[in-house]
């Protein structure tokens, strides 16, 4: 048999890739391509059944395993054989790390339940209040004086009846028919309880 799968680099482990080891700032492309052109694609086999098949994860554990080796160049120029050993080991414990950590944190919740949930809308509020005022202003002086003091000022029947300066049994009636008044307004406009 002839030449290993892994020759080109074997062949970089030479004094020229030595001296660009010693240069950190710049990348020994060769070697990478080398490395990548041997290695990744068993590796990729290999790992996709580390995965269960996730293809996009089995993808990113080959980056990975392959920028360490890029990173720890030096040390896989010292290392005589191959260097598919070292990467599958790599690749193995990332695989392993990645499961540890998330094992470790909190199980996240499906969001799909909160997209059923309307979110608040502004513009659904601005119609709202300018709805409510236009049906505020068919009412009476007296209807509209109760309702603004008891629900939208959220006084009790006696302090608006002291407010108003009139009896609290009077309050209670202009309430009374002020809530029939604005109903029937409500729905002219549209709007139904």
């Amino acid at each position: 048999m002839g030449v290993r799968k892994d020759s080109v680099v074997a062949n970089e482990r030479g004094p020229r890739a030595r001296h660009r080891m010693s240069q950190p700032s710049e990348p020994d492309e060769e070697l990478m391509r080398a490395l990548y052109r041997e290695h990744a694609g068993p590796l990729l086999a290999y790992v996709l059944r580390l995965v269960a098949g996730d293809r996009q994860r089995a993808e990113d554990v080959v980056q990975e395993t392959l920028i360490r080796a890029w990173k720890n160049a030096g040390q896989l120029n010292r290392a005589t054989g191959s260097v598919r050993p070292w990467l599958v080991t790599v690749a193995r414990r990332i695989v392993i790390d990645g499961h540890r950590s998330r094992q470790a944190r909190p199980q996240e919740v499906d969001p799909s339940p909160l997209e059923v949930i309307p979110a608040e809308d502004e513009i659904d509020k601005a119609l709202w209040l300018m709805t409510l005022s236009d049906a505020l202003d068919d009412l009476t002086p007296a209807h509209r004086e109760v309702l603004v003091e008891t629900y939208f000022k959220g006084r009790t029947v006696n302090e608006a009846a002291e407010t108003l300066g009139i009896p609290s049994g009077t309050v209670r009636s202009r309430v009374f028919y002020a809530l029939r008044s604005m109903k029937l307004a409500l729905e002219e406009r549209g709007v139904t309880a």
